[in-house]
């Protein structure tokens, strides 16, 4: 009975692991679907919505002062990785100021979707 704990305590702490490396988007945007969809370590969050509106790490930002909030949260970091939550009808305009403002700053530039 005693192994069986062990055992079950092991699966605990795997999943409270594992859990903790995917990070969901809390604001409702409806990404676009992709065959070749991988999961990157979520170090800064850049969300669009489908009426523009701008967040940073879930911070409402705006077009305007985008590239001074990703300063902000990219200064500590040593591997500046800005994830993209894009809603699918946004103008890709508007995706290449977001990913532009970020590969300025000498951060990776990743494109969140939804596996097909």
């Amino acid at each position: 009975m005693s192994s069986m704990t062990d055992i079950i305590f092991l699966l605990l702490i795997f999943f409270m692991l594992t859990a903790s490396f995917v990070t969901p988007s809390g604001l409702p945007v409806n990404l676009p679907s992709s065959k070749a969809s991988t999961i990157v370590m979520q170090k800064v969050s850049v969300t669009v919505t489908d009426d523009l509106q701008y967040f940073v790490n879930d911070r409402p930002s705006s077009a305007a002062t985008l590239k001074n909030d990703l300063a902000a949260e990219l200064q500590g970091s040593e591997e500046g990785v800005v994830v993209l939550h894009i809603d699918k009808n946004v103008p890709v305009e508007n995706l290449v100021n977001v990913a532009s403002a970020a590969t300025e700053l000498k951060a990776k530039v990743s494109i969140a979707t939804r596996p097909e």
